[in-house]
């Protein structure tokens, strides 16, 4: 499946999965679709793969966990981001728990 196509259908469950939550807001970024909870980047889409924002004290940890691999997007490992394959957000639950916990810590950040 093209890359944008599965891009749509990601945003759209990811969409779903934020579906309640005060401060949402989607833009166009990086090639793909960003969401950001009150003002600050939380998740996005990315060539089929989920891009996850997350405390960067945890970083090596979360790049530990399976079908993640560093953000290097812009050509340089971006901190505190991980991209989560398509194997790794398949099912609607794993999708869901990656979602929320990029959800939780945006959420924990001041707003812009």
């Amino acid at each position: 499946m093209h890359a944008e196509l599965n891009d749509g259908v990601l945003a759209d469950r990811v969409r779903d999965v934020l579906l309640g939550r005060e401060g949402v807001s989607k833009r166009r970024m990086f090639g793909g679709v960003c969401f950001m909870i009150n003002g600050n980047m939380c998740v996005g889409t990315w060539k089929g793969s989920l891009i996850v924002r997350l405390d960067k004290k945890d970083h090596d940890r979360t790049l530990a966990e399976p079908h993640t691999k560093p953000a290097d997007i812009t050509g340089r490992v971006m901190k505190g981001w991980a991209l989560v394959e398509p194997a790794g957000i398949e099912s609607d639950h794993d999708l869901e728990t990656w979602v929320n916990r990029a959800a939780t810590y945006a959420e924990s950040l001041p707003p812009k």
